[in-house]
């Protein structure tokens, strides 16, 4: 009795094997390109957001400035010059708290510093790895 010979597989283990870490290694590597790349739109936007907190100091400074450089120049004005001075510090202070806050956005927006989109897309690739293994054992 002879057998019967056994169908020819696409490759020995020892190369799909190959195959799978080349694969793998490639898949890490533009994993590793995506988390550094939302990274450096983070760093960016942190910076936007430093940025104006930055311009909100500066804006503060020159309230003061304008307060006391207001004490010399409002003796001619209408107005008592309590009145004078308070509106013209309340215009810069305001502006300050809108700097402020729109620095605080662009900080928030800019964490958590973490390469969420990449985190995200290895657990499916992970995923995928694990289903096409555990339907490999069953095939």
């Amino acid at each position: 009795m002879s057998e019967t010979p056994r169908p020819a597989t696409a490759g020995s283990t020892a190369d799909l094997v190959s195959q799978a870490a080349a694969q793998i290694s490639t898949l890490v590597r533009d994993e590793l390109a995506l988390a550094k790349a939302e990274l450096a739109e983070k760093g960016k936007r942190a910076g936007v957001g430093g940025g104006l907190f930055g311009g909100a100091a500066v804006l503060a400074w020159f309230g003061i400035g304008l307060l006391l450089t207001l004490a010399v120049v409002a003796l001619d004005l209408v107005w008592p010059l309590w009145l004078s001075i308070l509106v013209v510090m309340i215009v810069v202070f305001a502006a300050a708290g809108i700097a402020a806050m729109l620095g605080k956005k662009q900080l928030s927006k800019s964490s958590p510093l973490l390469p969420q989109d990449a985190m995200a897309s290895v657990e499916a690739d992970m995923e995928t790895v694990k289903n096409a293994a555990h339907r490999g054992r069953h095939a």
